[in-house]
């Protein structure tokens, strides 16, 4: 390491999940001392990434794309920034980060390397054709890159640390777990007048694999029962993911009455403030933020019993978790809370408790800083 300030390089595909999940961490380590560079496909946060005083590097890298080429072409640019701008810490974000930041690193070899293991994302939930194919390949680039010499590999949830431990895809001593992005509790507050029938809030991207479809077909089967309800989804569909939802769909769903779809919005805490309940019937997260941000709020949460979502919420404790891709369960949840406000208040004030304990911004930001500093020691430069 030199002995100006080390120079730390987040490589996250796009800007808008860097500033939703890593801003905080990154503002964290330049007010520490280090040089924060961001390698990232910018679409409209460049400007609050720069106003923070990181520094930008646009690369081109389609998420949603599966061609060879382009991504061998992403791997060459991004060796050639790593050549030029020689980071001792190379912060790779995600699926593709890491494996292009890996083959990079073997012609450009940063001083040492931290990998994020963020979700799964489409190519392990997904059961189309595409991604049974493409599954093996990344368990294979795995294998190669995710924990070579000198990095550490971080898990947001235990399920994925113990499961890649156990596949022997990490060493037991390298892998680290820093559960999700975290939340400011400040932030979040309750309100005083909750008007009634029961909202349940749906915050995230409108994609078949946050369990959107199994959430609309529960909410029919809960009119179908009378149950008394509103539904808000709050996101946007995702064209760079795979699993988007076709715009048909969406309006046809939007033509049944079912729920109200708010798209994109910032105001998550006012949001949030004004429902009673908070549903995300994912197939399989890293740690979902949206379920941190209800927790926070003070909101008991419906959420599936698989990886990641089962780290947030502890079925009966501040929430209920239901089987993956079921909306007969999902329905039965959701109407229970809907049916039982001492319940509700009772599993909210629980998952408040746990934000302020476990899930804190303070936290996830300590436990970085603390994993940058041990990454730095592993390596000693002689430039």
């Amino acid at each position: 390491m030199t002995g100006c300030a080390p120079k730390l390089l987040f490589f996250v595909s796009v800007d808008w999940f860097f500033c939703s999940h890593f801003l905080q961490r990154a503002i964290a380590a330049k007010d520490a001392g280090y040089d924060v560079v961001l390698v990232s496909k910018f679409e409209r946060h460049r400007d609050i990434v720069e106003t923070a005083g990181i520094r930008t590097i646009p690369i081109e890298l389609e998420r949603r794309s599966l061609n060879p080429l382009a991504a061998l072409r992403a791997m060459v640019a991004v060796a050639k920034i790593y050549r030029r701008e020689r980071p001792d810490i190379a912060h790779h974000v995600a699926i593709k980060p890491i494996l292009i930041g890996g083959l990079a690193s073997v012609f450009a070899p940063p001083g040492s390397i931290v990998n994020a293991i963020v979700g799964m994302g489409y190519i392990f939930t997904g059961n189309s054709l595409v991604s049974r194919f493409v599954r093996p390949l990344v368990r294979l680039g795995f294998r190669f890159f995710l924990n070579p010499a000198d990095s550490r590999v971080v898990f947001e949830n235990s399920d994925d640390l113990t499961d890649f431990v156990a596949a022997r895809a990490v060493r037991k001593k390298d892998a680290v777990l820093i559960r999700g992005a975290g939340v400011e509790p400040n932030h979040y507050w309750l309100a005083d007048d909750r008007r009634l029938p029961p909202v349940t809030i749906f915050v995230a991207r409108l994609l078949w694999d946050k369990g959107v479809g199994e959430l609309i077909d529960a909410i029919r089967l809960l009119k179908q029962r009378g149950v008394a309800g509103r539904f808000i989804f709050v996101g946007d569909a995702d064209p760079g993911n795979p699993a988007c939802i076709d715009a048909k769909t969406l309006a046809e769903w939007k033509s049944e009455g079912l729920a109200e779809f708010l798209g994109y919005r910032s105001d998550i805490p006012m949001l949030l403030s004004q429902s009673h309940i908070a549903c995300l019937p994912s197939h399989r997260e890293g740690l979902p933020k949206s379920l941190l941000e209800a927790m926070a709020a003070g909101l008991p949460c419906v959420t599936t019993d698989t990886p990641g979502c089962r780290e947030a919420v502890r079925d009966g404790d501040n929430g209920l978790l239901v089987p993956v891709r079921s909306p007969f369960h999902l329905a039965n949840a959701l109407e229970r809370l809907i049916l039982d406000e001492g319940l509700r208040v009772k599993m909210g004030t629980r998952g408040r408790e746990r934000i302020e304990r476990e899930f804190s911004t303070a936290i996830v930001v300590d436990e970085t800083l603390k994993l940058y500093a041990e990454v730095c020691h592993l390596h000693s430069d002689p430039r």
